[in-house]
């Protein structure tokens, strides 16, 4: 499905547009942040949280990190500072960088089991297809702040992913 070379990839990717939407995120106000703009978490502040979030669960199941508390419906508010949600990203995004270096195809090919809150039971899937969906969470959520953070006036980079730069 995925191999190693794509994992890696991606992660530089995800940490090249964190990089991207924080730093727009940056140039707007706390209540600006935190404003419902109509997305399925409301607020920029309130996604970034729970993509952060969820990026930590994913990497419990993957590499050992430490599960974060709270489930989804608590994911919003996990990280309730935005000095704090900054810095928890972009020490996630160095250390998923550092996982995807390490990721054999083997452990892609693997399945993977763990219990999902989210279904309520256990589940067993390969690790190669929960990799795809976690590059595609990030990906799905990331757009959803791109366009909360365009429609507040802010003005985040590209997003093609042939575009980034080779030092990502």
């Amino acid at each position: 499905m995925i191999d190693p070379g794509y994992v890696h990839l991606m992660a530089r990717y995800n940490r090249w547009q964190n990089s991207n939407l924080y730093g727009a995120a940056d140039a707007l106000s706390e209540d600006a942040r935190r404003a419902d703009r109509g997305a399925f978490f409301g607020s920029i502040h309130a996604t970034l949280s729970h993509l952060l979030w969820g990026d930590t669960m994913w990497m419990s199941r993957f590499d050992g990190w430490d599960a974060p508390g709270g489930g989804i419906a608590g994911s919003v508010a996990w990280v309730s500072e935005w000095e704090a949600l900054k810095e928890g990203r972009a020490k996630a995004d160095r250390r998923i960088v550092d996982w995807a270096g390490r990721v054999s195809g083997e452990a892609l090919d693997a399945d993977l089991s763990w219990h999902s809150g989210a279904l309520g039971r256990d589940v067993s899937k390969p690790m190669g297809l929960c990799v795809a969906h976690f590059f595609n969470h990030q990906t799905h959520h990331r757009g959803q702040v791109h366009a909360m953070l365009t429609a507040a006036g802010a003005e985040p980079g590209d997003t093609d992913l042939f575009i980034m730069p080779d030092d990502s």
